[in-house]
């Protein structure tokens, strides 16, 4: 069984939604809050991993200067100048 010192204002704040029904118990703030930051942690996981691979392309050479990037998607999508309004 875990116990945590929330400390006043979080532990006021827990009370106050499970006293307006937000939720049913303490322990259920608790485990929202916990999942929340599983989520969390995941999603940063990915990110970790995506910043991986292009600090691994980029050392292995395995990019292109931007201005370079930049000219080929205005070709690709030249603008008209046209309103799209």
């Amino acid at each position: 069984m875990i116990s945590a010192d929330l400390g006043t204002q979080l532990e006021s704040f827990v009370a106050t939604l499970v006293e307006t029904g937000r939720y049913n118990s303490k322990s259920e703030v608790l485990r929202e809050g916990i999942r929340l930051i599983q989520e969390r942690e995941m999603r940063l996981a990915v990110l970790d991993q995506a910043l991986a691979r292009g600090i691994g392309d980029d050392e292995a050479g395995r990019t292109r200067p931007l201005a370079d990037v930049i000219a080929r998607l205005e070709r690709k999508y030249e603008v008209t100048g046209r309103s799209t309004d």
